[in-house]
C-alpha cells in the first residue's frame, strides 16, 4: 500500500498542513487538499507582505498556478537543476525546496510512518499529524 504525503511548510520547515493519498496519485492533485488542511491562520496578505509558495516542476500546470493565485500566494515553480544553476550564478542564493525535503526526512525518522501498516487512511493521517506536532514542538523548544 503506497502512500504519498504532501506537506506544506513555513520557511524553516515547520509543517503547517499535510495531505495523504495513494502513491499512484499525481502531486498536483494534492495541492488543494494540503492548502485546505492548513491548521494555522495565515497572516493577512498585503503588497508590503506578500506570501510565496515554492514548488518543483511536478506542479507546473495552469490549474496549479490558478489555485495558488486564488489562495493569494506568489508561485515560484522551478524545474530541477534551475536552483543549482542559480546558486552557481548568484552569490548568496539560497535554494528553497530543501526545506520541505528536510521535513519529509524528519517525518521518516518516525518508523511507523516510513512503512505504512495502517489499513485506514485516517489512522495513518493521525500518526502523520502526531509526527508534525512533535516536529513543531521540538523546533519551538517546548519538548525539551
Amino acid at each position: 500500500m503506497g502512500t504519498k504525503r504532501s506537506v506544506l511548510t513555513e520557511g524553516h520547515g515547520i509543517p503547517l498542513a499535510v495531505a495523504v493519498d495513494g502513491a499512484n496519485r499525481h502531486d498536483m492533485k494534492l495541492v488543494e487538499p494540503a492548502l485546505q488542511a492548513m491548521v494555522v491562520e495565515r497572516p493577512e496578505v498585503t503588497d508590503e507582505n506578500p506570501q510565496n509558495m515554492c514548488l518543483d516542476k511536478g506542479y507546473d500546470y495552469p490549474q496549479i498556478h490558478e489555485l495558488v493565485a486564488e489562495w493569494k500566494y506568489i508561485p515560484h515553480i522551478k524545474a530541477r537543476g534551475e536552483e543549482t544553476s542559480a546558486k552557481e550564478r548568484i552569490p548568496g542564493y539560497r535554494c528553497r525546496r530543501w526545506v520541505v525535503e528536510r521535513t519529509h526526512s524528519w517525518m521518516n525518522r518516525f518508523r511507523r510512518l516510513l512503512i505504512r501498516w495502517e489499513k485506514k487512511a485516517d489512522n495513518y493521517l493521525a500518526l502523520v499529524h502526531f509526527a508534525c506536532a512533535y516536529i513543531t514542538f521540538h523546533a519551538a523548544g517546548v519538548s525539551g
